[in-house]
Formats: C-alpha cells, structure tokens, sequence
C-alpha cells in the first residue's frame, strides 16, 4: 500500500510514523507513506495557502489553487490512482468498519488542512472523501490523518506479530475487547480471575465473550445496536 499525506505541517508525523508498528510496517515493504508539504505550491513570494471567506466571518480558509496544485503533483508520483479522502469534522466518522474498508486499497491519498477548512471547490473538485475521528474540532486534519494511517496500517497482512491480534481487538467484532491479564497473579488484592488458568480454551472463549458483552453494555451501549452478538450466543 502507498499512503500519501498532503499537509501544511509534515514534522508533525516523524514521531507518530517513526515508531512501533507504522514504522516496522515501512521498514517490512509493506506500506511506503509519503509526505507532501501544501506550502510548497503557496502562491506568490510569501507562498500564500490561505485568504478571508466571502460573505465574512472569522478566520481564514485554504485555497484552491494550492491544494489543487499540490494534488496533481501528488498524483503523478504513483501510477496507481488513490482513493482521496479529506480530514474533516463534516464527514463520515472513522469507525472499524471505514478501516478494513481502506486497508483493502492499493493507494490513499489525504488531505489534512488548517484554519477554518477548505474551499468547498477542493472537496468537489478532487472528489474527496470526507473523514472525521469524532464530534469535536481539533487545530488541524493532521492528528487526523494520523488516526487514519495507524488503525489502517495495522491492519495490512504482517503488520501485526500475532495473525489473529487485529481480529481480536475492539471494534473488530463489534464489540468492545474483552479484560487482559498478565503476571503476577495477585496484585494489591486483585487476582487474575481462575478461568484464565484452567486451561480449559471453551471455559476462556466464554467468559471473554461474557466479558466483551458486558463491557459493552457498560461503555458503549450504542455498539449494541449493530452488533450481531446476543445475550442468547454468549
């Protein structure tokens, strides 16, 4: 896979893309993500991206010409053509589902802007995705992307040490994942429940579904509508 990451401020992603699973991912061949800085194709000495919105109102909002300037450059890096997607509160919130989705394209290329959005000609011009991370505003589309690139990368066959890790993790069953425990057995009081020693792999299946069911209903009864588990299956 090849992501491309279009922003006004790609310092930001050498901690995020630099460690852990991002970074053994691209060290592996299996992911090669590009950073292009939008400031580079700014207009004038100054490099302008940004100017005042007609009708009024405060801040500022990115032009036209730059991104679009920058998104033909970007294109022409890869013969293979990339889904587009845009990093906006507007648009369709990143959920597991969204992730597999974009796990399984070849390219991706997103946009993530500043200041009080884009010109809406960027997102009708491009054909460009919107993608939101959740009901709230951040600085810029940059955490964002981060977001975007970390769920999906994981998800990239061989990015995981375990083969069944990103199957087993939140979300993947539509469900919350179930406790973890590790040495020692007692802490402070709190054991490790008896189950998880028994060595009976049907008992442990069980009490992880129970487990996953509860915590659930308890953090995110909301799953619960879409989820295909029941009371009845666990």
């Amino acid at each position: 896979m090849r992501i491309d990451i279009m922003t006004l401020f790609p310092e930001m992603f050498a901690g995020p893309l630099g460690y852990s699973i991002p970074k053994r991912a691209q060290e592996a061949g299996l992911v090669d993500i590009e950073l292009t800085n939008i400031r580079e194709f700014g207009l004038g000495n100054y490099k302008k991206v940004d100017d005042t919105p007609y009708g009024g109102g405060p801040g500022m909002v990115m032009m036209c010409e730059p991104v679009f300037n920058c998104f033909e450059h970007v294109e022409q890096l890869d013969p293979e053509p990339g889904r587009v997607l845009m990093m906006s509160p507007a648009g369709r919130k990143l959920d597991q589902k969204l992730v597999r989705e974009l796990s399984g394209e070849k390219r991706l290329i997103l946009l993530a802007g500043r200041y009080e959005g884009f010109d809406e000609r960027i997102q009708q011009g491009l054909g460009a995705e919107p993608v939101s991370i959740g009901d709230y505003v951040l600085s810029g589309g940059e955490l964002v992307a981060m977001v975007v690139v970390d769920s999906v990368v994981r998800l990239l066959e061989g990015a995981l040490g375990h083969e069944e890790s990103a199957t087993e993790e939140s979300f993947s069953e539509g469900l919350l994942e179930y406790p973890h425990y590790t040495r020692p057995v007692e802490y402070k009081g709190m054991r490790v429940p008896e189950v998880l020693m028994s060595g009976n792999h049907a008992k442990i299946e069980l009490w992880r579904k129970e487990q996953a069911l509860e915590r659930t209903k308890k953090w995110r009864p909301d799953m619960l509508d879409d989820c295909d588990g029941t009371d009845e299956e666990v």
